[in-house]
């Protein structure tokens, strides 16, 4: 089984130590997507008393480059420049029954470093001999505790981008004290009809399903395209995690979730607003070389099937946002 838009999360996970590829489907009773809560939900923090301190060279992060979960993941450590402060392995963006595979033959995958493994499963067996649960990017891992600190993805952007300031000079700012409640805010609104709501569209197995997923999807992308009409940002004049949220969202949109996942309606490259503000993103430094169209289009959403050529979309225009905010953004 392989990652598409007929089997999204493949048929597979692992069942008391013991891995199974004959796990029912991941649609409810009304035939709309049903996504699995993930396990590991710890946090690292500058606390003396904590389990999980903030120590250069301690953690390790796995993600999958088609996947717009560990994308985010990945976005926060690079602008807050902590590449070299938690280290980073790629999985293959082809995934079949095995699961999540280690490839370093292939461009832009990497070995397992920490533990030499063939199979991101081993790192969860690893943690948990007798883990039960899904298989998924990201993952954060910690050497010295021998563990997954936590394998959710926007739990993980916020421990990043609070617990490793002082490591970095607080050089950027992505989750701002005085902001957090109304980051948070709109990380959840963006979260189900969005981020969410294309998989919801995508893997729907009832038409009433789907109707109410795609409709949900260009609601949020019509109010956010009215939104960033008079600010810069989703919060404002400046980036934050909001927006690393979004982006692997937008910037797969065209490419995969307008055709592979029926998101037709209208091209996110036709909006007003939201087209130059994710261009704005790309061209921020350090986002683009997060973005491998390789990895998340033929290799990822359209792998085994016949790829799209198009669209012919160029992220390197010219934006012209800046113009909307005097204030000094996080670049």
């Amino acid at each position: 089984m392989s990652w598409s838009r007929t089997n999204p999360m493949g048929r597979n996970m692992l069942v008391d130590g013991e891995w199974r590829t004959d796990v029912e489907s991941t649609t409810d009773e009304d035939g709309a997507f049903d996504r699995a809560e993930t396990t590991f939900r710890d946090h690292i923090r500058d606390d003396p008393d904590a389990r999980f301190q903030p120590e250069p060279g301690r953690y390790h992060l796995y993600i999958a480059r088609n996947c717009p979960w560990a994308h985010g993941a990945a976005l926060t450590r690079q602008l807050l420049g902590l590449s070299d402060i938690i280290s980073m392995d790629i999985v293959d963006p082809v995934r079949r029954d095995e699961g999540w595979r280690f490839t370093p033959e292939k461009d832009g995958c990497t070995p397992d470093t920490v533990h030499g493994s063939d199979y991101l499963r081993e790192v969860y067996l690893a943690a948990d001999p007798s883990y039960t649960g899904r298989v998924s990017v990201p993952v954060l891992w910690d050497r010295h505790e021998e563990t997954i600190v936590n394998n959710e993805s926007i739990e993980i952007m916020r421990t990043l981008a609070t617990a490793f300031g002082p490591s970095t000079g607080d050089a950027v700012d992505l989750y701002p004290e005085g902001r957090r409640e109304e980051i948070d805010r709109i990380v959840d609104a963006i979260y189900d009809p969005l981020n969410n709501g294309v998989y919801r569209a995508g893997f729907a197995e009832t038409q009433a399903a789907y109707d109410e997923a795609v409709g949900d999807v260009f609601e949020a992308l019509d109010h956010w395209d009215a939104v960033l009409a008079d600010q810069r940002y989703l919060a404002g004049d400046r980036l934050t995690l909001a927006d690393v949220r979004l982006f692997p969202t937008l910037v797969r949109f065209d490419h995969c979730y307008h055709t592979a996942f029926k998101c037709d309606r209208r091209y996110l490259h036709e909006y007003e607003h939201l087209w130059p503000y994710l261009r704005d993103l790309y061209q921020t430094p350090g986002v683009a070389e997060t973005v491998r169209i390789d990895h998340i289009k033929d290799q990822g959403y359209y792998q085994d099937e016949i790829t799209p050529t198009g669209p012919d979309i160029d992220f390197e225009a010219p934006h012209d946002r800046a113009r909307l905010d005097g204030a000094t953004a996080t670049r």
